[in-house]
């Protein structure tokens, strides 16, 4: 099933309300972390007297969170896609967030992630990780889903 949402806080209506239904919650949307605190509904004038703007911003729901949070919580599985100290990084994020299992990607290697046809993950748990080594993303993905059934099953058995 697929939803399509144009902001952050769609994305979270659309979650909380198709969420209790499944068993399983992939959080692979890397959503912005802030907003603008108001959207002008027309299009803002220069004022003459000044020649700069301040924009307000405030914190977009962080989403995954809030999924692990619930109490009918599905298993969770994040992303971290991080430049430098990647474990450390993915397992902070694995326990300030509550979530099951953490997807860790090292985005600062050239022959991996964003701008590649390859991808590479360690992927974390409660005291436990397994690497999936460098492949092409289709790959990567087909190994990825593996574990999360076979982590989800360990869990719920």
């Amino acid at each position: 099933m697929r939803i399509d949402v144009e902001s952050a806080l769609d994305m979270q209506t659309a979650v909380d309300a198709q969420v209790a239904d499944h068993s399983i919650f992939i959080g692979c949307a890397a959503v912005a972390d802030y907003r603008m605190e108001s959207v002008a509904s027309q299009k803002m004038k220069k004022q003459a007297d000044s020649d700069t703007l301040t924009l307000q911003l405030v914190k977009n729901p962080d989403i995954i969170a809030g999924v692990a949070a619930r109490a009918d919580k599905p298993f969770v599985v994040g992303f971290a896609a991080e430049t430098q100290d990647v474990a450390r990084y993915a397992l902070d994020k694995l326990q300030r967030k509550g979530l099951d299992m953490i997807a860790a990607n090292d985005v600062s290697r050239a022959e991996q992630g964003f701008n590649a046809d390859q991808n590479a993950l360690t992927v974390f748990w409660q005291n436990a990780q397994q690497e999936l080594p460098l492949a092409s993303k289709r790959q990567v993905a087909q190994q990825l889903i593996s574990l999360i059934i076979q982590r989800y099953q360990h869990e719920t058995d």
